[in-house]
């Protein structure tokens, strides 16, 4: 018998529930994530218990989703969901049930639920209810829906996304049945709102394995959701650059760059604009002049389709216009690059250059690291020795400029960018004094 230790205000949550006479048990991922060793993110609760009875036994409570039979359950600051054991009516939308009947049986409860492995109960008094497999699946690392994948499908489109979504964090397969149904059903994703399917692509992108992305065109998804990544699926690269269709190595430099949600959307997106500008030379050569442009376009358009914020949003959209920008190695042109893409930013710029690079040709990773060694050795010194990179770095602004006698206005602006332009290239000019009589040199020029 399986045993899951359970935290303290979980378990306490079940005792009361169990101590009046009704059953209860931890259920869905808590205990998937237990059994596999990994640490649970929520530990939700199902119950024979109506929410009435729920919201009686507990002196805190929350309806977070009543009409549904799920009442949060707040000890201290922390939550927990309680949901009565339900079955669902018919669903008329891909997502929700018309209506909901509450049951007394923990088997029915489980019936609906969408995959084996989530469909698991425990309780330290019965141990663990596995009626559809779960165990066998987790062992087997396989995605298995609790009957006929099309019901569960038709019930939630989104269940196909959670399926590719499971596969990458845990490293699973879809068993046949349940890819052959997203591949038949998929287009049932247009019923789905922008901000769920956003939700699932971001965990499939920051999972352990966000190359695995490629299930999600393989069975279809992305020709709903993002049709703009079947296109670069089957976009060659014919140079020295690249050794692989331009999906693939958006996927290689997935790989290639740590799990955060930015990044890996930048990596993405940031060659989408390829197809747009494809070209061959008389000799063969492929080429995308531009393509970043475009990438920044398409990445713009599926974000705010998605209904992303407007920080990730404009994050990404910078990333991706320069992810092709290779500065010099020098100095001024490193500050150059800083000042434009945002100091704030470098880092990750340099982050997407090593990821971008990864996915490219072998024949050409190694000289092309070595560069980047390079920047990021310049990018040091800079950092260390404190560089002017911004307006708000200069020793002077518009109060002091007006202070010596200039007036209000967009030449106030216009002269700081000129200064800043002269700092950038020499750092050492950052200075209090050498800037009010530089400025008064460069006002004199700009009122001839």
């Amino acid at each position: 018998m399986a045993y899951i230790e359970i935290p303290e205000k979980a378990e306490w949550i079940l005792k009361v529930l169990q101590e009046n006479g009704h059953e209860a048990y931890i259920v869905g991922g808590c205990v998937r994530d237990s059994i596999m060793g990994r640490t649970p993110e929520d530990w939700d609760v199902t119950t024979s218990a109506s929410p009435q009875q729920v919201k009686a036994l507990f002196p805190k409570t929350i309806d977070t989703g009543i009409e549904h039979g799920t009442v949060t359950v707040m000890i201290e600051k922390e939550g927990f969901e309680v949901t009565t054991y339900r079955i669902d009516g018919a669903y008329e939308d891909n997502r929700h049930p018309k209506d909901v009947v509450f049951t007394s049986s923990l088997l029915e409860d489980l019936k609906r639920r969408d995959f084996t492995i989530n469909a698991m109960a425990y309780s330290p008094a019965a141990g663990l209810v596995d009626e559809f497999g779960g165990i066998d699946d987790l062992r087997n690392k396989t995605i298995r829906c609790v009957g006929d994948p099309r019901e569960r499908f038709g019930e939630d489109a989104l269940r196909m996304m959670r399926a590719v979504r499971f596969a990458a964090q845990l490293g699973f397969t879809l068993e046949d049945s349940v890819r052959d149904a997203i591949r038949e059903m998929a287009d049932a994703l247009d019923n789905i709102s922008a901000e769920r399917i956003q939700v699932e692509l971001v965990k499939i992108l920051v999972s352990q394995n966000p190359h695995w992305f490629r299930l999600a065109y393989e069975c279809g998804i992305t020709s709903v959701i993002m049709p703009e990544f079947d296109r670069i699926m089957v976009q060659r690269q014919n140079s020295r650059h690249h050794a692989y269709t331009t999906g693939e190595h958006t996927l290689l430099s997935l790989r290639n760059i740590p799990a955060d949600k930015v990044l890996r959307l930048t990596m993405l997106f940031h060659d989408m604009g390829k197809p747009d500008v494809f070209m061959t030379d008389e000799n063969g050569k492929d080429h995308f002049r531009g393509h970043a442009a475009y990438s920044e376009k398409i990445a713009e358009r599926i974000m705010k389709n998605l209904k992303f914020d407007n920080d990730t949003l404009h994050k990404v959209c910078c990333l991706v216009r320069n992810h092709s920008w290779y500065p010099q190695l020098s100095g001024r042109d490193v500050r150059a690059c800083a000042y434009r893409i945002g100091p704030e930013l470098f880092d990750s710029f340099l982050l997407v250059k090593r990821a971008d690079i990864m996915g490219q040709n072998p024949d050409v990773v190694e000289e092309k690291l070595e560069y980047l060694k390079e920047v990021e050795h310049i990018w040091r010194d800079i950092r260390m020795h404190g560089d002017c990179l911004s307006l708000k770095d200069m020793k002077i602004g518009g109060a002091e400029l007006i202070a010596d006698g200039m007036k209000p206005g967009p030449e106030i602006g216009q002269l700081l960018n000129r200064l800043l332009q002269e700092v950038l290239e020499y750092p050492e000019r950052n200075d209090r004094e050498y800037l009010l009589e530089r400025s008064r040199i460069l006002k004199k020029e700009m009122e001839q």
